[in-house]
């Protein structure tokens, strides 16, 4: 079928549903298999109706197609036989065993053997497996969240999930504008033509001497009787077209919310929690609360990204293919009601604020980094895993003269003022505060205790009771709420999918609700407050599961799914009335206030664990005795305060404490390195740092991966992003997958070196290899991307661009044929059907999957490309090329900012295959470049570079580099087979590893790194892959559990923010 005939099948599918054609919409979704309509299917399956729940399905996909496909059949049938047992029809039971869940014991007899044993049973609870299993209601809704997970992982489903995005009534309006040119077309028009069939063209009568009106203001068919008719032709004709509405991501077809089936347009504004109507604030969600920020419904919304499936290459995260295993209802993805284990329960650190707190915000990657707000205006940074409070402010106008007459009256009159309400951005590099008095104040954050002010706004004449980011058209915006007679705090689960909702009235009565988005209707309520609370009861949620609220001198929890408390706890005691709660990103920690002032942090046992690394070199007798010093990356103020107070206090001995490089946006586990203790030591002490050597293997954890013998060179590398594989691409085309699996010694299944991986490939044995034709691929230049969820990866090796599929490795798709030849793919960091292609006739061009077509080409370089990178902060797209240039490029319209060439240290000449490699650092606003003669940091907007490396003259050449995950490290690996480990804050060398630690003495002396790559969640991890085909991994010591110390700063060397040259104060020469 066509794609225009496809697209009229969407058309009718959205004119069935405006005209309540409710069986028939549903039965052409099935028939054509275009649109799997989720919602339906939920209602199916809710309600029970199993046949139709199969039979729906079968218009998609079949029992045996791959294994998601199995796994959603088995787990609907497994639920359908324990309801029949539960009934006590074994007839029926029996009969399901055998015509529908006989099919699956030739993949699991095992399995099938025990599903028949529950006949024996009088009681299938009886089986500790099904003991925890609930009511037919609670176990269809368990059920259900792994059928969506499993739907939404299916490739089968993969462009079926997201009904196309159309103005209401589109096939009217297409009509509508046939008739209207028809009615042009007639010899004698006459002013109001009596449209009578649409089976044959329209044409007016006999002539009256009648002209005919404009089509633009001629309503043809506005009289039509029908219910819903035809839009006025104003609305919709040719002369006069109107802006399209803002797409909502849950309304309806149509406007009509009781109606809403697919995804559709509809217009609006953004959430006010403070609007009279919560209904209506529904049709424009927030954003979950691990991503703090309303997202207005727009194409580019992460928000709606996760809840509509995009057509093309999916952005979910794949699960895990195993066939069958033993899981029954409370034991799959959703674990069992009555088993809270994984809530933080435990009091792990007390923390004293000084004031009352009033709330709370954990950083949404930095995930120990708590952000306070108190009653009497101050806010506080807590690194609570060291109990080190970063940052303490008190309130004051930053501005009184801009402030308006209202508020100045205000605070003249009463200066007291408390907060109300903290919050970070969604990256974590702003945080804002509403406070009781009119004001918002917005702070940049930097990294360790860099706080800086951002932006202060006269917000609301009295207090601002809620605030939240969001990014309506990819510019970020604050958005502010005055209060009203109810205070109601919004909040969603993680995954975006449900929406939750808690007030407490003047009257002190409490509820937490979740809403019916579609409909605008409460959906439960939850039971369990005390009839009157004593203040006003905050409330947050964790883990797409459970619902926490502090009430009754207590913190509640709740399942989601169920309306009944499920547990309560009182940290010890010592809790007010209505204590304040705040989850951190992951639900490891929660943050809840105490009496006297004080902060209590609970923690499961991932929690205990992540403040445990944070713990080295804590000293709770001299934590507040000195400031400590701290290097913040990227940053000639911090830094030239980090020497000020490395200088007069002195640095720890090495053995005793280490250093943090605070990194924005790093990753909770780049804390294992923490700030040193200060020590009474002689401040001299600084000088006798030395650099860390590796020369041993007994002094690093090193692994050589399994050997392929079809490979001879590694020329690309990288972690997917889950960190639990490696994939390679050699210089014959061929792809490589390690894969790492559970065990006893490696419990997360994540990369390491202390345990060896499986060397992987499907069971068809077919292999990953590139489009070869007409080129030699140990000539070409090879390049790969890998998308998101780890589920594709797109490559080259100078030929013809692959579309692989990591499963099953089969060939997906391939475009592009050289000339020109790919070097260098990109991924667009919010589509993954948009791809930036580098070619080695020095184009970029932006290529889109979806409807296979380049939809610009970018020039600017004069040799091949060499790198690219995306900024999803700056919306901007950095490119560098064998010419040594750097590019920077808008991705909105994809015009050249900026340009600038490389500083090429003197007396060095880069060969002819020299490449520029360029990689984002965390905060997305400075990327590192990587080149054979330097390292170095550049700032993206004015494309300066702020920081240099460049080795001496006789050192070797770099042959890659990369950012560790939290980009507090660089990684660079030499032609002489060595890796240098530098502070990225600086480019200070801090650690070299000789090849005599990693290769064993038989290699060649001429085998040397080509490619590094970082683990993307442990920053002291990284892989090499080798000039010999091999590929090794490496980590420091677990004793250790860092790659040497940073140097100490001194004379604010490190602080240079001027672009340097080569031998100037800003450049670090080697110590090679």
């Amino acid at each position: 079928m066509s794609s225009l005939s496809r697209e009229l099948v969407f058309l009718i599918l959205q004119f069935l549903d405006e005209e309540k054609f409710k069986e028939t919409v549903h039965k052409l979704e099935q028939e054509s298999g275009f649109f799997f309509n989720m919602k339906y299917f939920e209602d199916e399956v809710h309600n029970g109706n199993w046949d139709e729940v199969e039979k729906y399905l079968s218009g998609f996909t079949k029992v045996d197609d791959n294994r998601y496909s199995m796994k959603i059949f088995f787990e609907i049938r497994k639920q359908k036989y324990l309801e029949a047992l539960d009934k006590h029809d074994r007839s029926k039971a029996v009969e399901i065993l055998v015509k529908d869940l006989k099919v699956f014991a030739t993949f699991n007899e095992e399995l099938f053997k025990e599903i028949t044993q529950l006949l024996t049973l009088e009681n299938f609870r009886e089986n500790e497996q099904l003991s925890k299993y609930g009511d037919t209601k609670s176990a269809r809704a368990i059920m259900l969240v792994e059928l969506k997970k499993l739907i939404e992982a299916n490739p089968l489903f993969r462009d079926k999930l997201q009904f196309p995005n159309l103005k209401n009534s589109r096939l009217r309006t297409l009509i509508n504008q046939s008739l209207n040119w028809q009615h042009q077309l007639c010899k004698n028009p006459r002013p109001n033509p009596d449209i009578k069939t649409l089976f044959v063209d329209h044409s007016c009568g006999q002539p009256n001497g009648a002209r005919a009106p404009s089509p633009a203001n001629n309503p043809l068919l506005g009289s039509l009787p029908k219910a819903g008719g035809f839009p006025p032709l104003g609305a919709h004709g040719p002369f006069q077209p109107t802006p399209a509405p803002v797409p909502a991501p849950l309304a309806g077809w149509m406007s009509t919310p009781s109606t809403v089936t697919h995804p559709a347009v509809s217009g609006g504004a953004a959430i006010g929690l403070g609007t009279s109507s919560i209904p209506a604030a529904l049709k424009h969600p927030r954003t979950p609360p691990t991503n703090p920020s309303v997202d207005y419904p727009s194409g580019d919304s992460d928000h709606v990204s996760k809840r509509t499936r995009p057509m093309g290459i999916s952005d979910e995260v794949s699960l895990p293919v195993n066939v069958l295993p033993v899981t029954f209802p409370g034991h799959g993805h959703t674990p069992p009601f009555s088993a809270p284990d994984d809530l933080p329960k435990a009091v792990a650190r007390t923390l004293n604020q000084g004031s009352s707190p009033m709330s709370m915000d954990f950083h949404p990657i930095q995930q120990t980094i708590l952000l306070v707000g108190t009653n009497v205006g101050d806010i506080a940074l807590w690194e609570v895993g060291s109990r080190e409070r970063l940052v303490s402010k008190n309130f004051k106008v930053w501005d009184l003269s801009a402030c308006s007459m209202p508020l100045q009256a205000a605070l003249v009159k009463d200066p007291a003022v408390s907060v109300n309400r903290v919050i970070w951005s969604p990256d974590g590099s702003l945080f804002g505060v509403a406070y009781s008095r009119h004001i918002v104040q917005i702070y940049s954050y930097h990294g360790g205790d860099e706080v800086r002010q951002h932006l202060e706004i006269d917000a609301h004449v009295g207090g601002v009771n809620d605030l939240a980011f969001s990014h309506p058209n990819k510019q970020l915006c604050v958005i502010t709420c005055a209060p009203g007679r109810w205070c109601t705090t919004m909040a969603y689960s993680a995954d975006g999918t449900r929406l939750f909702s808690c007030g407490t009235s003047k009257d002190g009565e409490s509820y937490i609700v979740e809403w019916n988005e579609s409909e605008g209707a409460v959906k439960r309520t939850y039971q369990g407050f005390r009839k009157r609370s004593l203040g006003v009861v905050q409330f947050d949620t964790t883990k797409n599961r459970y619902l926490a609220a502090g009430d009754d001198f207590s913190i509640k929890f709740w399942d989601m799914d169920n309306v009944q408390p499920l547990t309560s706890l009182d940290a010890d005691g010592g809790l007010p009335a209505s204590p304040r709660i705040r989850f951190n990103k992951d639900g490891s920690l929660l943050a809840v206030s105490a009496n006297e002032n004080g902060i209590k942090i609970l923690a499961n046992s991932d929690g205990m664990r992540l403040l445990r690394t944070l713990e080295l070199s804590y000293d709770a007798s001299r934590a507040s005795e000195a400031p400590k010093p701290t290097i913040n990356p990227i940053s000639a103020a911090a830094a030239a305060a980090a020497a000020a107070a490395a200088t007069s206090a002195g640095l720890a001995d090495r053995n005793a404490s280490v250093v943090a490089i605070a990194a924005m946006n790093g990753d909770a586990r780049s804390l294992g390195d923490v700030k040193p203790r200060i020590t009474e030591e002689s401040s001299d002490k600084s000088k006798i740092w030395k650099l860390t050597e590796i020369s041993e293997p007994t002094q690093c954890r090193s692994l050589r991966l399994p050997e392929n013998l079809r490979v001879n060179k590694i020329s690309r590398l990288i972690f997917t992003n889950s960190g639990n594989a490696i994939l390679a691409l050699a210089s014959n085309a061929i792809h490589l997958l390690w894969k790492w699996q559970r065990s006893d010694r490696n419990s997360n299944g994540k990369a390491t070196a202390s345990v060896p991986p499986q060397l992987w490939q499907p069971s068809s044995g077919i292999l990953m290899t590139n489009d070869v034709t007409d080129t030699n691929p140990e000539e070409a230049v090879p390049c790969f991307a890998l998308s998101k969820n780890d589920s594709y990866v797109m490559s080259a090796s100078g030929g013809k661009i692959s579309l692989f599929n990591m499963m099953t490795f089969k060939t997906m798709a391939t475009f592009m044929p050289p000339p020109p030849a790919a070097t260098f793919l990109a991924f667009h960091p919010q589509d993954n059907n948009i791809i930036a292609i580098g070619m080695d006739d020095s184009t970029i061009q932006i290529y889109n999957v979806r409807v296979d077509e380049v939809k610009s080409k970018l020039k600017g370089h004069s040799k091949r490309i060499t790198g690219l990178a995306f900024s999803h902060v700056l919306n901007v797209l950095v490119s560098s090329g064998a010419d040594s240039q750097l590019c920077v490029w808008n991705t909105d319209g994809w015009e050249k900012q900026k340009a600038r060439f490389l500083q090429v240290p003197s007396g060095r000449t880069p060969t002819a295959q020299s490449d520029t490699r360029v990689q984002f650092h965390q905060d997305q606003i400075h990327f590192l470049v990587v080149h054979e003669t330097q390292l170095a940091i550049y700032e993206t907007t004015k494309l300066e570079c702020v920081k240099q490396w460049v080795p001496r003259e006789s050192s070797a050449p770099i042959t890659h580099a990369t950012f560790s995950c939290d980009s507090q490290l660089v990684y660079a690996s030499f032609l002489d087979a060595s890796v240098c480990v530098f502070s990225a804050a600086n480019l200070r060398l801090r650690c070299r590893i000789n090849p005599t630690a990693y290769l064993p003495t038989s290699v060649s002396s001429s085998v040397h790194p080509l490619v590094i790559a970082a683990h993307p969640s442990e920053p002291n991890e990284f892989a090499l892959g080798l000039s010999d085909g091999g590929v090794h991994v490496l980590e420091p010591l677990e004793s250790e559990n860092k790659w040497g110390v940073p140097p100490p700063v001194e004379n604010g060397s490190a602080s240079s923010a001027a672009t340097p040259s080569v031998g100037a104060p800003g450049s670090e020469q080697a110590q090679r």
